[in-house]
C-alpha cells in the first residue's frame, strides 16, 4: 500500500514533476478521495477509513518508519481503501496531487515551529493555501487542528483573509479516531480547530 511517488518510468522533466494519478491507485477511483496530511502513526487514518469503506484515503507522511507501520496495520485490518505516500506535505500538495482531486484534507497538529526565527518553516503560508485551493474539488473541505494557540490564531487569520474559503463547523473526531498526540494532551491543553470549505469566487 506504500505508493512510491518516484517509481515511475522517467520521461520528460514535466512528467517527473507533474501530478500523479493518485485516484488510479485505488480499486474504485471514482470514489471520494480524502487525505490525511501528516498521518503520523495512522490512528485517525485507520479508524476513519474503517468507518468509511466507500471513501478512498491517502495518508501522507515524510517518515518512512511511520508509513511502514501504518501500512502493516492497514494490511492486518484488510483496509483496501487506504494508500500511503512518503513525501513532504507541502511538496505533495503543491506538486504531486492533481487539480480538483481532493474532497477533504485532514491536517492535524502540523509542526508549529514555535520559535519566532523558525516561523517561515510553518506549513501554512500563501503558497500552501494556493496549492490547497488548487487541489481541492469544488466544495472540498480542509480540517485543521493544533494545540499551539498562536499558530491557531495565525491560521484563523490566514483563512479569514482568503475569499476562496468559507468557514464551516469544525470537525471534531470521536474518541476512537483521535490521534495519539491528541489523546496524550486532551484535557491538559486547549486545542484549536477550524474547518473551511472551498468556494467559487466570482
Amino acid at each position: 500500500m506504500i505508493a512510491d511517488s518516484l517509481r515511475r518510468e522517467p520521461g520528460t522533466e514535466a512528467e517527473w514533476l507533474g501530478p500523479l494519478p493518485v485516484k488510479d491507485w485505488f480499486a474504485h477511483p471514482e470514489r471520494r478521495l480524502e487525505i490525511d496530511l501528516g498521518c503520523g502513526k495512522g490512528r485517525f487514518l485507520l479508524a476513519h477509513a474503517a468507518k468509511n469503506p466507500e471513501t478512498n484515503f491517502l495518508g501522507i507522511d515524510r517518515m518512512l518508519r511511520r508509513i511502514r507501520k501504518v501500512d502493516n496495520r492497514a494490511r492486518r485490518l484488510d483496509l483496501g481503501n487506504i494508500r500511503l505516500m512518503r513525501v513532504e506535505a507541502y511538496y505533495a500538495v503543491a506538486h504531486l496531487l492533481p487539480p480538483a482531486s481532493v474532497d477533504a484534507y485532514y491536517i492535524f497538529f502540523p509542526d508549529p515551529w514555535p520559535k519566532a526565527r523558525h516561523e517561515s518553516h510553518r506549513l501554512f503560508n500563501p503558497l500552501f493555501l494556493d496549492a490547497l485551493c488548487r487541489t481541492l474539488a469544488p466544495g472540498g473541505i480542509a480540517h485543521v487542528a493544533t494545540d499551539h494557540l498562536p499558530y491557531f490564531d495565525q491560521l484563523s487569520g490566514i483563512f479569514a483573509g482568503d475569499a476562496r474559503f468559507a468557514p464551516v463547523e469544525p470537525f471534531v473526531p470521536p474518541e476512537d479516531e483521535q490521534t495519539d498526540f491528541e489523546r496524550y494532551y486532551i484535557g491538559s491543553k486547549p486545542i484549536g480547530r477550524l474547518s473551511v470549505r472551498k468556494i467559487q469566487v466570482r
